[in-house]
């Protein structure tokens, strides 16, 4: 079963592609992408692509190290 999504916002686009019935490693992917932006966080257009395993890793350390600083 094929699954992708997509979430836009003014500086990045997420997309996650994922194939259930896949068995060929890597084809499960998250990829960040910088959206063109007034020289906010880049120039042109950049991406980064992790598996969903590594976007898991990622997200596991965001959510722990971002729920630890209190910034108030």
């Amino acid at each position: 079963m094929k699954y992708n999504k997509t979430k836009n916002t003014k500086r990045f686009a997420f997309t996650i592609d994922r194939n259930t019935t896949a068995k060929q490693a890597g084809s499960n992917t998250v990829t960040i992408a910088t959206q063109p932006a007034d020289g906010q966080y880049s120039v042109g257009q950049s991406s980064l692509t992790m598996t969903v395993k590594e976007a898991k890793a990622l997200n596991a350390f965001l959510s722990d190290s971002l729920n630890t600083i209190d910034v108030s």
